[in-house]
């Protein structure tokens, strides 16, 4: 994704396109391996060292807000993120942490678009598991 392009997704969510927070949204668009909120700080941080923790994990507040960053909690250890661009599901290992893309199945909203009272927007699944490096380890013992 290009500058242009970066500054116009975050003018389009309602978001200003502060330096910070485009170097913040150009780290995760170059970036896909899921890093967590501390090394997106450091890698933004060595770019431009007037860039703060807190100037970091707010950016990143304001564009899961927005839609543009998704947060993918991972029990146990440090919430991890993901800008949003091709639609994926994510595969936890149990293990080692590995944090997977995996590919898009369609989860079908319920037919009266709501789940008792609630209104569903999206739906994202996450599969737990063993990686693959982490599964003939258990498999050997």
């Amino acid at each position: 994704m290009d500058a242009q392009t970066i500054k116009r997704s975050l003018e389009g969510s309602g978001l200003r396109c502060t330096p910070q927070r485009y170097a913040v949204m150009a780290f995760l668009m170059e970036h896909n391996s899921h890093p967590t909120a501390a090394e997106i700080f450091a890698a933004v941080n060595r770019v431009d060292p007037r860039s703060s923790r807190g100037t970091t994990y707010n950016n990143l507040r304001d564009l899961v807000q927005a839609g543009l960053v998704r947060e993918v909690a991972v029990t146990g250890r440090a919430a991890r993120f993901d800008a949003k661009g091709m639609r994926h599901h994510h595969f936890i290992c149990d293990r080692c942490g590995n944090l997977e893309d995996i590919e898009w199945y369609d989860v079908p909203k319920p037919a009266s678009g709501s789940l008792d009272k609630r209104i569903v927007r999206e739906c994202e699944l996450i599969f737990r598991g063993l990686c693959v490096k982490c599964a003939p380890r258990r498999a050997s013992r």
